[in-house]
């Protein structure tokens, strides 16, 4: 049984722009979800996932402006309340984590300590 949850993170419409802009290539398998998520590594001990894939059985499952999105039961305490944004500016562009329970994260803004 598929339970749909009440989105922990936030996309901006940025990001929810950038991802529906992916997801309108030709050759983009529907069947896939918008993946968020932590794994070990990076300067500071996490970092982010961002990316196209598969449900599994362990994954919460919400949705973001018609955006299916799914993220695994563990990763919602390093993850509550997140925002992602995406930027576009000369300097940088792509996908920006604003995590209020990282208290710590590197330069490139990919990883994080709590």
């Amino acid at each position: 049984m598929e339970t749909m949850i009440s989105a922990p993170i936030k996309l901006t419409s940025n990001a929810i722009a950038e991802v529906r802009k992916l997801m309108s290539a030709p050759d983009f398998d529907h069947s896939l979800h918008l993946r968020i998520g932590v794994k070990g590594g990076g300067c500071s001990g996490l970092s982010y996932l961002l990316g196209f894939d598969k449900q599994e059985a362990d994954d919460q499952t919400f949705e973001i402006e018609g955006i299916p999105v799914v993220m695994k039961n563990a990763h919602g305490i390093y993850l509550m309340g997140m925002e992602v944004d995406y930027s576009d500016g000369l300097n940088a562009r792509g996908f920006v984590f604003n995590n209020p329970n990282a208290t710590t994260s590197c330069g490139c803004g990919s990883s994080f300590g709590v």
